[in-house]
């Protein structure tokens, strides 16, 4: 019998041990991929543009949870489904935003510097402003203490999983260029199909009662991604940054660690169904809306170009 609306809480989404141990490998592995396109130099950039980093950090950690809880109240969502929401906007930015930055003609050095910053600072930021905004919504703060999320735990497996891959990526890049030079693309794009294999062959089971409930989730991760977008924009506007930075601004605070947010959905909260769910539909709408903006943005920049060059 399927599930009632109400009980979108009470849906369980485990994968078991074995795949989840296989998903947190993989997502290792893959940010491994990531950080062997990372230089010393792109490091350096960050303690060149302080005011800037430290406004889009602020932002990522404090504004965009902080939007989200208004969200959440505002939607009137389940515990479940603001766990789901609240996670996402605590996780730093994602990897797929240097990819679209560079896409839409933006400042892909203010991107690479910003997503290593927050990656670097999630170790810590992560699990502790996602305690602290989740404790302040009633339904979720409800669900935490059934559970028992140990912070500690959490910082830990967000360590694991970005801490450590991040500094063996940035050392062998660092001291074999040639050698990371051959593995990172290969590497990114077997890691992401095996994911895509064994989250989709773990969740097919339940796809009848999933779909029953994307409705439930779709809204409220439409409206949270949309909101975000808009956030980085401002904050790219207010920091008067040029164009291109602009872009990269926006990309920064829109596109989430969603990989890594499900890694901890599935190892923290298995049992409430609307958390994976959330976090599993707002990285496939990131992808989708993501692209449909850097390519409106791109060929906006073609003109652009044309009449920069033409002037000179």
């Amino acid at each position: 019998m399927p599930l009632a609306a109400s009980d979108l809480d009470a849906l369980s989404l485990s994968l078991g041990n074995g795949p989840q141990t296989v998903i947190k490998v993989l997502i290792a592995v893959f940010l491994l991929g990531i950080a062997l396109d990372t230089r010393v130099a792109d490091l350096s950039a960050v303690v060149r543009r302080p005011a800037v980093l430290v406004a889009g950090v602020v932002a990522q950690f404090a504004v965009l949870p902080g939007v989200t809880l208004l969200l959440c109240r505002a939607l009137d969502v389940g515990g479940s489904v603001a766990l789901g929401m609240l996670l996402v906007a605590c996780c730093p930015a994602g990897n797929l935003s240097n990819l679209l930055t560079h896409r839409a003609r933006g400042d892909v050095a203010l991107s690479i510097a910003m997503a290593t910053s927050s990656n670097l600072l999630a170790v810590l930021a992560t699990p502790a402003a996602f305690g602290f905004w989740a404790a302040s919504y009633p339904a979720a703060d409800a669900l935490l203490h059934d559970i028992r999320l140990d912070p500690v735990e959490m910082g830990v497996e967000v360590a694991v999983l970005i801490g450590l891959p991040f500094a063996i990526g940035v050392a062998v890049a660092s001291r074999r260029p040639d050698l990371a030079a051959r593995l990172r693309r290969p590497m990114e794009v077997a890691v992401l199909a095996l994911l895509m294999v064994v989250v989709v062959a773990g969740l097919a089971t339940r796809g009848r009662v999933i779909g029953e409930h994307l409705g439930e989730v779709a809204l409220p991760a439409v409206v949270q991604n949309a909101v975000v977008l808009l956030i980085g924009y401002g904050v790219g506007r207010a920091l008067l940054l040029r164009a291109a930075g602009v872009r990269a601004m926006t990309f920064e605070m829109g596109v989430r660690n969603t990989a890594l947010a499900l890694v901890l959905a599935l190892a923290y909260f298995d049992d409430l169904g609307g958390v994976a769910l959330v976090v599993a539909f707002w990285g496939l709408w990131d992808v989708v809306t993501g692209l449909a903006l850097s390519t409106t943005w791109r060929r906006r920049a073609a003109p652009e170009r044309e009449a920069a060059a033409a002037a000179a």
